[in-house]
């Protein structure tokens, strides 16, 4: 299979999903919208893949690259390509299917637990999401469940963590995908916003449970192999 990720800022690449999708025997092309906004060809793609960015999904002022991304995304859906989004790429999942993004009640960032909906045991992610699990945060902002969509999990912090559409369009407000190493490039870049608030961790807190990254990243194989046999 062909798989196509979006990259918004230099420090939020693949992680651990770049060595999932190698060992799957996939092929891996990047847009780098930061550099040049290069969208492929619908036929030179089977799955999307959209990563995080501290920018939000309104901020095309910002950054003029959001409005062709939304089109390449949008048209992407009505393709029928496999689809994931991770924290901003989830949001601008959610943005293009028509649901509102809008900042969440509280920042998240670090480890905390998020608990599935109900609705997740009728979904590709049944197994995966059968149980609390404690995955890794990093965002401001939040979403509305997509209309047809199906939510997948909350936390304490943030009520909308996920959601499936068609079992083929997969959105996460969470990390599965974070490294240790990725995580440190995230706070050597946004350590601004470690502000010390009810749901937002040190960055000792952050580093010190290697242990969370594995099994993230585990989690994180199992869903990638749960939407690649949709293909």
């Amino acid at each position: 299979m062909k798989v196509h990720y979006i990259q918004h800022v230099p420090f939020e690449n693949l992680g651990s999903m770049a060595e999932s999708f190698a060992t799957m025997g996939h092929t891996i092309s990047v847009t780098r919208v930061y550099e040049k906004t290069d969208f492929p060809r619908l036929a030179d793609f089977d799955w999307l893949v959209i990563m995080g960015g501290p920018m939000g999904v309104h901020d095309e002022d910002d950054y003029p690259w959001l409005k062709p991304e939304k089109l390449f995304i949008q048209t992407a859906i009505d393709h029928g390509k496999i689809i994931l989004g991770v924290c901003l790429g989830a949001q601008l999942i959610a943005h293009v299917l028509g649901a509102d993004v809008y900042q969440n009640s509280h920042r998240e960032i670090g480890w905390f637990d998020i608990h599935p909906c109900a609705q997740a045991a009728d979904t590709i992610f049944s197994s995966i999401l059968a149980r609390d699990l404690r995955v890794f945060h990093w965002h401001a902002d939040t979403f509305d469940i997509p209309d047809g969509a199906v939510p997948l999990a909350q936390s304490a912090a943030c009520r909308n963590q996920g959601f499936v559409k068609d079992d083929r369009i997969a959105g996460f407000q969470f990390h599965l995908e974070t490294t240790r190493e990725s995580a440190r490039r995230l706070i050597e870049n946004c350590k601004d916003e470690l502000d010390g608030s009810c749901y937002v961790q040190s960055e000792e807190q952050i580093l010190s449970h290697p242990e969370y990254f594995t099994r993230i990243n585990q989690i994180m194989h199992s869903v990638l192999n749960a939407m690649g046999a949709q293909e």
